[in-house]
């Protein structure tokens, strides 16, 4: 059986993989309520990279539109999501598999690094088109809704945003913007 091999992604010559947004994310993912939303969210087909650019850039008081560079979601559909997808296919209770999950996880955060790292090229490239600033709480509801994988948000993911409204943005009160 011969498997045909897709072309290597090229990625850009000077890249910052330790930037603002990696630093961002990885702060937050500190937060066990914020990493449980995000992956509660990420089951449901939400992007995490693109809940914490929304985050990361309410936080500069920007806007998120939701449109990323095509590199971005390439490298998440063709690497990202790939290893996430052979990490969840290694069996848990196998101890056999254990040694290969946990290799398959730290190239999966590897991955999501370089994805943020082409995000945040594309932020760094665009932000002197950005906008008027606003509070970081009254974007943050508008930037999580940008961030979602579809014009739809189910009832259900509600409570995750509004945990996430109220995190990523830097604010400890309920009762955030709403992300309705």
């Amino acid at each position: 059986m011969t498997v045909q091999q897709a072309d290597p992604l090229e990625l850009p010559e000077h890249m910052e993989p330790d930037n603002p947004l990696w630093r961002y994310a990885l702060a937050q993912w500190q937060d066990p309520q914020v990493a449980e939303a995000c992956l509660e969210l990420q089951s449901e087909g939400w992007s995490v990279s693109r809940i914490l650019c929304a985050g990361w850039l309410a936080t500069q008081g920007q806007s998120f539109s939701g449109v990323e560079d095509a590199k971005v979601t390439e490298w998440r559909s063709r690497v990202t999501g790939c290893l996430r997808s052979a990490r969840k296919s290694v069996p848990r209770a196998n101890d056999h598999g254990v040694e290969l999950r946990d290799t398959l996880a730290r190239a999966e955060l590897l991955a999501e690094q370089l994805e943020l790292a082409l995000a945040w090229q594309t932020l760094k490239e665009s932000e002197a088109e950005r906008g008027i600033m606003q509070e970081s709480g009254t974007i943050i509801g508008q930037n999580l809704v940008a961030a979602a994988p579809s014009d739809n948000i189910p009832t259900r993911v509600k409570p995750h945003l509004e945990l996430l409204a109220s995190r990523l943005a830097g604010q400890t009160t309920r009762g955030g913007p709403s992300c309705s």
